[in-house]
């Protein structure tokens, strides 16, 4: 993994990106889900026999590039980009999400075995 910290450096990663697949990950160290996904993604790659590219942008560091990459994102969906938007909801509505799934999982194991 690569750290990205700068315009030119991303403008970089983009061009190699119409070569060849490459992977832009916003990390942020102090987020959870974050730090999982982090490693989630370098044991992808040790399993890789030819493993993508992948750039690291340090949320907290490097923010206006963080937000550049957000920007172009978005923009690319074919969306407006609103800069003034904010993440209003934590990653609690993951943990409920997650503790659905397993109620759920629960119920139709039990189902499995009455039927």
């Amino acid at each position: 993994m690569q750290s990205l910290v700068s315009e030119p450096a991303l403008e970089a990663a983009l061009a190699e990106s119409q070569r060849r697949p490459v992977l832009l990950f916003k990390h942020s160290a102090t987020c959870g889900i974050s730090a999982q996904a982090h490693e989630s993604i370098e044991q992808w790659l040790v399993g890789q026999a030819d493993p993508p590219p992948v750039y690291v942008i340090e949320v907290r560091t490097h923010r206006p590039l963080s937000a550049a990459v957000a920007q172009r994102f978005v923009e690319s969906l074919g969306l407006v980009w609103n800069p003034y938007t904010t993440q209003i909801e934590p990653h609690d509505c993951i943990a409920e999400l997650s503790a659905a799934c397993q109620r759920l999982n629960t119920i139709l194991i039990d189902f499995c075995r009455d039927v």
